[in-house]
Formats: C-alpha cells, sequence, structure tokens
C-alpha cells in the first residue's frame, strides 16, 4: 500500500472543478460533498433519512443503531466486520476533493485519533484511492473511511464512504 498516494489522513488541494460543483449546488442533497460531511458521520442517521438527505447515488445501512431507530438492512454486500456504512458517490474525478471532505468533516466531528487499518479493509486500496484510513469513534469504536475514483455507471465516479466496524472488529483491531 505504500507504492501507491499517501492514504493518510493529510488534506489534499480542492481542484477548481471539484468547489465549482460544490458552488453549484443549492442544498445538501444536491451537493454530494456536504451531504456527505453533514449526514454520513451521525450515529443517528437512518435509511429513511438517508433517502432524504444523501444524493440519488448512496449506499447506506446500519445493522446495529445506537438510537431506539429499527435497524437499516444492507442492499449491497457487507463488508466483514462492519455494522454500519454510509456512502456517496458522483460523477468524475474529484477524488482529491473527496479526501479532503473527509478531512474536514473528521475534524469537525472531532474524530482525531488515528489506528491501523483492521485486516479488513487492509487490501480496499483500488488504483483511485485518495484516502483510506481508520479512526477511533470513541475509545470502543472505529470506523475506516475510504475515498477516491473508480469506473463507474457514467465513466469514472468519486466516492466517499464510512464504514463503522463491529464491537468485536473494533476490539481486535485496537490491539
Amino acid at each position: 500500500m505504500n507504492d501507491g498516494p499517501a492514504y493518510g489522513l493529510t488534506r489534499r488541494p480542492v481542484s477548481a472543478t471539484a468547489i465549482a460543483l460544490c458552488a453549484s449546488a443549492g442544498s445538501a442533497a444536491a451537493n454530494p460533498f456536504d451531504a456527505f460531511a453533514a449526514h454520513c458521520f451521525s450515529p443517528f442517521l437512518t435509511a429513511d433519512r438517508a433517502a432524504e438527505v444523501l444524493p440519488a447515488r448512496h449506499d447506506f445501512y446500519d445493522l446495529n443503531p445506537f438510537s431506539d431507530a429499527a435497524p437499516s438492512p444492507a442492499s449491497t454486500p457487507v463488508t466483514p466486520g462492519t455494522d454500519r456504512r454510509c456512502e456517496v458517490t458522483l460523477d468524475g474525478d474529484h477524488g482529491d476533493a473527496a479526501a479532503g471532505t473527509v478531512v474536514e468533516a473528521l475534524a469537525a466531528e472531532g474524530i482525531t485519533r488515528d489506528t491501523a487499518l483492521p485486516a479488513t479493509h487492509e487490501d480496499a486500496a483500488l488504483p483511485g484511492t485518495t484516502l483510506l484510513a481508520a479512526r477511533f469513534l470513541n475509545p470502543a469504536r472505529i470506523a475506516v473511511v475510504h475515498t477516491g475514483t473508480r469506473p463507474g455507471p457514467n465513466g469514472t465516479e468519486t466516492f466517499l464512504n464510512v464504514e463503522r466496524l463491529t464491537p468485536e472488529a473494533s476490539a481486535e483491531a485496537a490491539r
């Protein structure tokens, strides 16, 4: 994983295209970067709320909600060792802007303690990865954030992803 771009949590330059994309969007749901930053780190996001506030192209599940909300079932395969995913995708190559958005959102939420990637995500890096890192959400839970570009339905797409590890996987990764 050290042969490609730096995957650590560092501030990335934001392209003029990404700035224009963000500036042209009127609402958080219309702006994938703002929607991800505003909602994907919230432990109270539900599938119904995700459908309201995230762009049409998103993937969300929460099998073990922190609130009294019902679990949100997965419509895509669950990454082993995780119980929650929030991912937003958009057309185009905006990987550096996606990484910058995630770094800023983590800092805004006070999620600042780094940890090693869990075994379930050690090989998750794609050729277009701009950020892949793990952080403690609290002393007992870890999340993995992943941004970059990949082939999508309309050509290159950018993705912003956060997956919360289960309590057992968090404990294993924290060792």
